[in-house]
């Protein structure tokens, strides 16, 4: 596929990106555009283009857009999910290994746990029991899960960025 990334993206590009399980097999790709260049990943943005899907906390619809941070050091990523019309949705986090960031894709392997925050800033931990009863994952994986797991919480409780936007830029 491309090279890793060495050197500060300066311009808008597009990107894949590969979501892969704890085996390591793909189980999503879609296109986003690099939209920011952080000290320790990526920032792009993509927009829902599948059909509606209601999660029972929120709905992904049809022109969602989704503000997605990579970070190369820390064990999660977080969506800023928008409606159409730009009004907050909330933030999907998904804890996950750090990404691996090339040139023309991002790699991260997803560790079953996420959270989704509403716009008001309360956290839901989804998925605990498929975490517990999974057999993939490696005792590593399990340990990275919860140090992401726990740095999300924080950073939530917090207000730390991108949390602590009240606006879309």
């Amino acid at each position: 596929m491309g090279q890793k990334r060495r050197d500060k993206i300066l311009d808008r590009h597009m990107i894949t990106v590969v979501k892969l399980n704890a085996l390591g097999e793909v189980k999503i790709t879609y296109e986003g555009e690099v939209i920011e260049q952080v000290a320790d990943g990526v920032v792009i943005q993509a927009y829902w283009t599948l059909a509606a899907r209601d999660l029972g906390y929120t709905r992904f619809e049809p022109g969602d857009r989704f503000i997605e941070y990579y970070y190369t050091r820390r064990w999660y990523n977080i969506f800023d999910i928008a409606r159409a019309d730009g009004t907050r949705k909330g933030w999907y986090c998904n804890v996950a290994e750090p990404a691996t960031i090339y040139d023309d894709h991002i790699e991260q392997v997803d560790l079953l746990l996420d959270v989704w925050v509403d716009a008001t800033g309360k956290p839901l931990i989804l998925d605990e029991d498929e975490f517990a009863s999974d057999t993939t994952l490696s005792e590593a994986q399990r340990e990275g899960a919860q140090e992401g797991l726990h740095d999300l919480l924080a950073m939530i409780a917090a207000q730390r960025e991108p949390f602590s936007r009240t606006t879309l830029s």
